[in-house]
């Protein structure tokens, strides 16, 4: 043993000997209450450098973009790039949303995330039946490329970098902006943007599924199949753990089950012949940021640590580029109170800086009016202007991964790094994410946490302020105002499709639902035919009825 081994030991030890006495002496000299992360993990009152293990440093931190990427993506991450300001948005009318889109630009916002209305999640075009009442309600509605026109209106595709929140259509939305694009003489490889394109937790959690599981992962490579060959810049999949935990998952199952679909994807396209390393690099995921601050940056601290693991030693990964994660870091929709609503401002700012700590690529900030409607101008601009005082005025991005080396940070990262990869041993080990999904098991853990949590609302062991811990008497809340929906959106968007097909070619328009429907019924990849489809100006639904044709509409099993 040599000297510098002899005391390193003698200080572990001094240190040891004098938390010993702390604990005696000063900190038990009154009552401590139990305290846990929001996902259970046990938290001791204080923390030391017993509790990290520093000769593990260049295997478990290492340096901001490189393996294994606990402490960023990017080598120079803020100092060299903000993050991008990327606030959800669609409004009833592709003009509505156009206007939204224009005034968040216009103030700073430097991303697009489209919201689409669950007709149009759903394959569902605005003059269906069953899409009557839902028409322009929870986002706006996409029919025809008429729509997609009129939404990017005046908008340089070729500088913005645009998210679609869609998954069971994701094939249409994505022709749809590739036409687009063409249209105004603009090359694919000038676009940047991301397709959440993420089946999986459609059947985990959200439930806009179309078609059964295995033609719908068959629809999400053929994407990413085709996003790789042609879209250099273009996300073709956002991996998504944020619905499961909106759903009650907590931090571990949330991310657990991302990788695990992560995996499922990894693994359906090198079946498909494609090299790990021809589209990894394109892959990004999506992950909730809820109340719990540092459990929040932990997590996504472990989730790039096994990420960048699994890729190299379970898929064989040589590039660093396909080792790295890059995410979206959303605000939490299901933390916002009805109760005192502009509580839901302070919520919000820590979501953010929570993903901002966590080295995120691009961040949504929930408006505080959400719990009430979609959001107002003001709502959505105080969202924006949250982010850009974090950006700005706080200095956290001044400093690469800046709560690196704490004792609590880097021992609660590696405690949820072991208790992430327990959970995903233990779904492998029954037959894999898919074959647990099927089962229904899935759902029932995050069913079974969710519950849990309520108990805890209930109880008031979980406090949330303003609605079961120090909440007001006041018989009028401060209710913001709320969005009215305009009784003529399903009426106006009707006519405008009408309009669209009474001026098609409706020959052409046969001639490429054919053609997609001997490409859906063999084994090519669709996006070509989709494409075609989109130029003819078929429809959304229509396009989506040649599937449900060839696939089948899937119903889930009913519980036992």
């Amino acid at each position: 043993m040599n000297r510098g081994e002899r005391n390193d030991m003698s200080v572990k030890a001094r240190i040891e000997a004098e938390r010993e006495r702390w604990t005696k002496e000063a900190l038990h000299s009154g009552p401590l209450h139990d305290a846990t992360t929001d996902s259970g993990i046990d938290l001791k009152p204080l923390y030391t450098p017993l509790d990290v293990s520093e000769a593990q440093y260049l295997e478990e931190l290492g340096f901001p973009g490189e393996y294994p990427f606990t402490r960023g993506a990017y080598p120079s991450m803020y100092r060299g790039r903000l993050w991008t300001i990327r606030q959800y948005a669609g409004l009833g009318t592709a003009e509505e949303t156009n206007e939204r889109y224009r005034f968040l630009l216009a103030r700073g916002q430097t991303g697009l995330s489209v919201a689409l209305d669950l007709p149009t999640q759903m394959g569902r075009d605005s003059d269906d039946a069953l899409a009557a009442e839902e028409v322009g309600v929870a986002g706006v509605a996409i029919d025809a490329l008429a729509d997609m026109e009129l939404i990017f209106d005046g908008i340089p595709l070729e500088e913005v970098s645009v998210h679609f929140t869609v998954n069971a259509p994701a094939v249409v939305m994505l022709a749809m902006y590739l036409v687009l694009a063409e249209r105004r003489g603009i090359e694919p490889t000038e676009l940047r943007g991301t397709l959440q394109n993420d089946i999986l937790k459609e059947f985990i959690a959200r439930n806009t599924f179309i078609f059964p599981p295995e033609p719908s992962l068959r629809l999400v490579g053929d994407v990413i199949d085709y996003c790789h060959k042609n879209l250099p810049h273009f996300n073709p999949i956002s991996i998504t753990g944020y619905h499961a935990r909106e759903a009650g998952a907590d931090a571990i199952q949330e991310v657990a089950y991302a990788l695990g679909a992560a995996s499922t994807y990894v693994d359906m396209m090198m079946e498909r012949g494609l090299s790990v390393d021809e589209f990894a690099p394109r892959l990004s995921f999506h992950f909730s940021s809820q109340r719990d601050l540092f459990e929040e940056v932990c997590k996504i601290r472990a989730a790039r640590r096994i990420w960048a693991r699994m890729m190299r030693d379970k898929f064989g990964a040589k590039s660093p580029l396909s080792q790295r994660m890059r995410y979206f870091n959303g605000g939490s929709g299901a933390s916002l109170t009805h109760a005192e609503p502009l509580n839901n401002i302070v919520r919000g700012t820590l979501q953010c800086l929570a993903g901002v700590l966590a080295g995120a690529q691009a961040a949504h900030v929930p408006s505080y009016d959400e719990a009430y409607s979609i959001p107002s101008e003001k709502a959505a601009l105080i969202s924006v202007r949250t982010q850009q005082i974090i950006a700005h005025e706080s200095g956290v991005p001044n400093v690469i991964d800046p709560l690196a080396g704490s004792y609590f940070v880097e021992s609660l990262t590696s405690r949820l790094e072991e208790a992430i990869e327990a959970l995903m041993r233990e779904i492998e080990d029954t037959g894999g994410l898919v074959a647990a999904i099927e089962r229904g098991e899935i759902q029932g853990r995050i069913a079974e946490r969710a519950y849990e949590m309520e108990r805890e609302l209930e109880t008031g062991s979980r406090p949330i302020v303003g609605l079961n811990a120090f909440a007001s008497d006041e018989s009028k809340p401060d209710i913001p105002p709320i969005r009215s929906m305009d009784a003529t959106t399903r009426e106006r968007q009707v006519e405008r499709l009408a309009a669209v097909k009474a001026g098609r070619d409706q020959a052409r328009v046969d001639a490429a639902i054919g053609a997609l429907r001997r490409a859906a019924s063999g084994d090519e990849n669709v996006v070509p035919s989709v494409i075609e489809a989109v130029r003819a100006d078929a429809t959304v639904g229509e396009i989506t009825d040649v599937f449900r044709s060839v696939f089948g509409d899937y119903r889930k099993p009913s519980p036992i």
